[in-house]
């Protein structure tokens, strides 16, 4: 997602500022993508710029600049939300292309990459278990779904770790050609005494 649809979501809500959208963004996703005050005001200009909001007129007290979403805004929100989140626009997966380099990299035991991955994935998980066990289903409710999809991709990484690690232990590197390597082969001399 991009912080993008983030700010067009919560300004459905209610016309905000910048400091407001940031708090309420991290707030909404249990601060897991925390946001720098620079990139919510990048986006606003840019936002502001593509007529997907627009300044409201008014200033709160301390003079900040509040901004609301725009019909075209509402548009555009309402096409992020009914079109569906494709594999190939989700980021890479930095972890599956770790372990397969530990499989082609000299000195590398790719077991051992797994075995520590798996470790910090199942501490990661009983972490949120924890969170999810102190959250209040009614008032933290998008926060339980963030939890409820982090946990679930967490099971689904220690469940491919396993698999992983299944397929690594039936690979056994053989020579190229066997056949060839007996051939070359110096052949043995007893030595006697």
């Amino acid at each position: 997602m991009s912080i993008k649809y983030g700010l067009l979501a919560l300004l459905e809500r209610a016309p905000m500022y910048g400091y407001q959208l940031r708090s309420e963004f991290e707030r909404s996703t249990g601060a897991t993508w925390p946001l720098n005050i620079g990139q919510v005001y990048t986006t606003l200009s840019r936002l502001q710029r593509d007529g997907l909001v627009a300044e409201t007129g008014e200033a709160d007290e301390q003079g900040k600049v509040v901004y609301q979403l725009t019909d075209d805004g509402r548009g555009d929100l309402v096409r992020w939300f009914t079109t569906p989140i494709t594999q190939d626009a989700r980021p890479r997966d930095e972890l599956a292309i770790k372990i397969a380099l530990a499989v082609t990299t000299p000195g590398v035991d790719p077991r051992s990459v797994v075995q520590a991955q798996r470790t910090a994935t199942l501490r990661h998980l009983q972490e949120l278990t924890r969170l999810k066990a102190t959250a209040d289903e009614q008032a933290d409710l998008a926060w339980l779904l963030v939890l409820d999809s982090m946990v679930f991709r967490a099971e689904a990484e220690v469940r491919w770790l396993d698999h992983s690690e299944t397929r690594l232990a039936r690979f056994a590197p053989r020579p190229a050609n066997p056949a060839k390597a007996t051939e070359t082969a110096e052949p043995r001399t007893e030595v006697t005494r």
